[in-house]
Protein backbone atom coordinates (compact mmCIF):
# COMPACT_ATOMS: atom_id res chain seq x y z
CA UNK A 1 0.00 0.00 0.00
CA UNK A 2 2.67 2.39 0.48
CA UNK A 3 4.22 2.46 -2.94
CA UNK A 4 0.84 3.31 -4.51
CA UNK A 5 1.10 6.53 -2.10
CA UNK A 6 4.88 6.95 -2.92
CA UNK A 7 3.82 6.64 -6.36
CA UNK A 8 0.96 9.21 -6.40
CA UNK A 9 3.08 11.66 -4.12
CA UNK A 10 6.03 11.28 -6.81
CA UNK A 11 3.09 11.75 -9.39
CA UNK A 12 1.58 14.89 -7.97
CA UNK A 13 5.35 16.36 -7.49
CA UNK A 14 5.97 15.87 -10.93
CA UNK A 15 2.67 17.38 -12.14
CA UNK A 16 3.82 20.35 -9.82
CA UNK A 17 7.24 20.60 -10.72
CA UNK A 18 5.59 20.80 -14.79
CA UNK A 19 3.12 23.00 -13.88
CA UNK A 20 5.60 25.23 -11.72
CA UNK A 21 7.62 25.37 -15.27
CA UNK A 22 4.98 26.44 -17.17
CA UNK A 23 4.07 29.05 -15.25
CA UNK A 24 7.85 30.42 -15.26
CA UNK A 25 7.90 30.19 -19.07
CA UNK A 26 4.45 31.87 -19.73
CA UNK A 27 5.22 34.77 -17.22
CA UNK A 28 8.96 35.00 -18.99
CA UNK A 29 7.13 35.08 -22.14
CA UNK A 30 4.41 37.44 -21.22
CA UNK A 31 7.43 39.92 -20.08
CA UNK A 32 9.08 39.70 -23.18
CA UNK A 33 5.94 40.25 -25.00
CA UNK A 34 5.35 43.30 -22.70
CA UNK A 35 9.01 44.47 -23.30
CA UNK A 36 8.51 44.32 -27.23
CA UNK A 37 5.30 46.24 -26.80
CA UNK A 38 6.80 48.78 -24.26
CA UNK A 39 10.18 49.60 -26.96
CA UNK A 40 7.99 49.91 -29.83
CA UNK A 41 6.09 53.08 -27.62
CA UNK A 42 9.62 53.91 -26.66
CA UNK A 43 10.90 54.45 -30.63
CA UNK A 44 13.06 50.79 -30.15
CA UNK A 45 13.15 48.83 -32.84
CA UNK A 46 15.38 45.79 -33.85
CA UNK A 47 17.96 45.09 -31.23
CA UNK A 48 17.33 47.68 -29.15
CA UNK A 49 13.37 46.42 -28.80
CA UNK A 50 15.47 43.01 -28.13
CA UNK A 51 18.02 44.04 -25.98
CA UNK A 52 15.12 46.10 -24.12
CA UNK A 53 12.52 42.92 -24.28
CA UNK A 54 15.81 41.35 -22.12
CA UNK A 55 15.46 44.04 -19.55
CA UNK A 56 11.67 43.88 -18.90
CA UNK A 57 12.32 40.07 -18.04
CA UNK A 58 15.35 40.23 -16.44
CA UNK A 59 12.98 43.23 -14.48
CA UNK A 60 11.15 39.98 -12.97
CA UNK A 61 13.70 38.32 -10.91
CA UNK A 62 14.29 41.90 -8.43
CA UNK A 63 11.26 40.81 -6.18
CA UNK A 64 8.69 38.34 -5.91
CA UNK A 65 5.35 38.62 -8.06
CA UNK A 66 4.69 41.05 -11.20
CA UNK A 67 4.74 44.51 -9.60
CA UNK A 68 8.34 44.91 -10.09
CA UNK A 69 7.89 44.63 -13.95
CA UNK A 70 5.05 46.78 -13.74
CA UNK A 71 6.75 49.64 -12.09
CA UNK A 72 9.75 48.71 -14.61
CA UNK A 73 7.64 49.51 -17.02
CA UNK A 74 5.29 52.43 -15.77
CA UNK A 75 8.73 54.25 -15.24
CA UNK A 76 10.01 53.89 -18.64
CA UNK A 77 6.66 55.16 -20.21
CA UNK A 78 6.44 58.04 -18.18
CA UNK A 79 5.42 60.77 -20.09
CA UNK A 80 4.00 58.45 -23.27
CA UNK A 81 0.62 58.80 -22.45
CA UNK A 82 0.10 55.70 -21.52
CA UNK A 83 -1.59 55.28 -17.90
CA UNK A 84 -1.19 52.33 -15.23
CA UNK A 85 -4.77 50.61 -16.78
CA UNK A 86 -3.35 50.41 -20.43
CA UNK A 87 -0.03 48.42 -18.86
CA UNK A 88 -1.97 46.06 -16.42
CA UNK A 89 -4.46 45.40 -19.51
CA UNK A 90 -1.49 44.58 -21.69
CA UNK A 91 -0.13 42.10 -19.05
CA UNK A 92 -3.33 40.57 -18.70
CA UNK A 93 -3.46 40.59 -22.60
CA UNK A 94 -0.11 38.96 -23.05
CA UNK A 95 -0.30 36.45 -20.15
CA UNK A 96 -2.90 35.29 -22.21
CA UNK A 97 -1.12 34.94 -25.39
CA UNK A 98 2.24 33.42 -23.88
CA UNK A 99 0.28 30.62 -21.90
CA UNK A 100 -1.83 29.83 -25.30
CA UNK A 101 1.85 30.28 -27.43
CA UNK A 102 3.15 27.46 -24.74
CA UNK A 103 0.44 25.70 -25.06
CA UNK A 104 0.49 24.95 -28.65
CA UNK A 105 4.63 24.51 -28.61
CA UNK A 106 4.99 22.26 -25.97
Amino acid sequence: MATTFDKREEGFEKKFAHDEELRFKAMARRNKLLGLWAAGLLGKAGADADSYAKEIVMADFEEPGEEDVFRRVMKDLAGKGVSEQQIRAKMTEFLAQAVEQISKSG
